[in-house]
């Protein structure tokens, strides 16, 4: 079995030795804000030492429980055993000659678990990148040269990236797009089905969303000018929205009908996290083409397309790739990463996850109005903040919780299109004791305000 805490025997608990942030915290942040960018911000103002398993342990010696994986990406744990095992013999080997110089056979093993992974039993081929946003990017430009259309459709609340293209397809303008436009052409966005807010209600989402897309889609680019529609399966940035169920199928049915290629980006939702190895799996919807990255390593950059084969292999030869591409120490880590996440069965942990976190946080909404809705599968879960009586959302009181659970030694994410929505991304083998006294801290920080 696996150990989950990388060998380090990080103890497994929450400890607060100093106020958070530390003295050494301080210091190191005086020295980033002298030399580091502005545009790089911090969430929690803490200089991580050591971590593993369901804790990150700062520069001040304090403990914290970590909800948050580095947005999705250590869900085996951070330095997991076959990650470092695998990766350090790849870094004693060589670190880089280039796949499209000299290949290697890490990045055909990583296509193969891919094609094996991923849904649907049709042939299909892969390419590697370094990020999510490289990855949605080459997407694009492998469903363009497939389908000699130029259009693309995105959703409401969706987020693709930070690149030119990738921040026109992502739908928050704060802190994404503001000021650094103009964007890429030839982008669509259309309404999503967010059963939350939907004006008449969740039990008419899917159908009524689904009709307005289309009939933006048919009426406003017309189907036979559209290359690819994109979706998260279960959005990200936006919120941690679960589309209402048949929405997807819908779509992806409308994609096929028109020749439209149908892209999956799962790059925080895929690799066990939502409780299936991919999210889209819950409708047994099949994708076209699936971005992936985040989780797929072990916290080492990398990320892939993978998709249809005639779709994949429309591109000239020469037309994808990149330096880094699919460099043979992330493909190691890679192959470790999934390794791992086969051996102890963490798609069942997730489930697992959500069976312990869902009902104490759903008790807690009942109890605080400020809570206005629990959602979200496996271990990728979320709770919207309102005014109390409303569904008018409550940033105020987003950013006020997630600094009470910081300074309580709980490391928590907020996200949304309108900040405020509270997510929590365990790794996945982290204790049930780690969680439970997580969601006490959350209780407490809930209480306080």
């Amino acid at each position: 079995m696996t150990d989950p805490h990388g060998g380090t025997a990080l103890p497994q608990e929450r400890r607060l030795v100093t106020a958070v942030p530390g003295p050494k915290s301080q210091e190191l942040m005086a020295r980033k804000q002298a030399t580091v960018a502005d545009g790089v911000g911090t969430v929690m103002p803490v200089f991580a030492k050591r971590a593993g398993g369901g804790v990150l342990e700062d520069v001040d010696g304090n403990s914290f429980i970590d909800f948050g994986s580095g947005i999705a990406v250590t869900s085996v744990g951070n330095s997991a055993t076959e990650v470092v095992r695998r990766a350090t013999a790849q870094l004693e080997a060589f670190t880089h000659t280039c796949v499209m110089v000299t290949p290697y056979e890490p990045y055909v093993e990583v296509c193969e678990q891919l094609a094996e992974l991923t849904p649907g039993d049709h042939a299909k081929k892969s390419a590697l990148f370094n990020s999510g946003a490289e990855a949605v990017e080459n997407a694009v430009k492998i469903a363009r040269v497939y389908t000699k259309r130029h259009a693309v459709v995105v959703f409401e609340h969706g987020y693709h990236g930070r690149t030119n293209l990738t921040m026109a397809l992502t739908s928050k303008n704060m802190p994404y797009k503001h000021g650094f436009g103009p964007f890429a052409p030839e982008v669509y966005r259309v309404p999503v089905a967010y059963p939350f807010r939907w004006l008449t209600g969740p039990e008419n989402c899917a159908e009524e969303a689904a009709a307005q897309a289309i009939s933006q889609i048919e009426k406003q680019v017309g189907a036979e000018n559209v290359a690819a529609v994109i979706i998260e399966p279960l959005l990200g940035e936006g919120g941690f929205i679960e589309p209402a169920k048949g929405f997807l199928p819908r779509i992806e049915r409308f994609a096929k009908d028109n020749g439209i290629v149908f892209v999956a980006d799962e790059i925080q939702s895929g690799f066990c996290r939502t409780g299936h190895w991919f999210a889209c799996e819950d409708e047994g919807v099949v994708p076209d083409l699936i971005t992936t990255a985040k989780g797929i390593a072990g916290g080492l950059p990398l990320a892939a397309v993978t998709g249809r084969a005639e779709i994949m292999d429309a591109a000239h030869a020469g037309g994808l790739g990149g330096t880094y591409g699919g460099n043979p120490v992330a493909c190691a880590a890679a192959l470790g990463s999934i390794h791992t996440m086969r051996e102890m069965d963490l798609a069942s942990r997730a489930r697992r996850i959500e069976d312990v976190m869902k009902p104490r946080l759903q008790k807690l909404a009942e109890q605080h109005g400020v809570i206005g809705e629990v959602r979200g599968r496996g271990a990728m879960l979320a709770i919207e903040l309102v005014q109390p009586g409303t569904k008018d959302p409550n940033p105020e009181a987003t950013a006020a919780l997630a600094k009470a659970c910081h300074q309580e030694g709980l490391l928590v994410l907020t996200t949304g299109t309108y900040g405020n929505v509270m997510r929590f991304l365990p790794p996945l083998v982290i204790g049930e004791d780690l969680l439970n006294e997580g969601l006490d801290v959350l209780e407490g920080a809930l209480a306080s305000l």
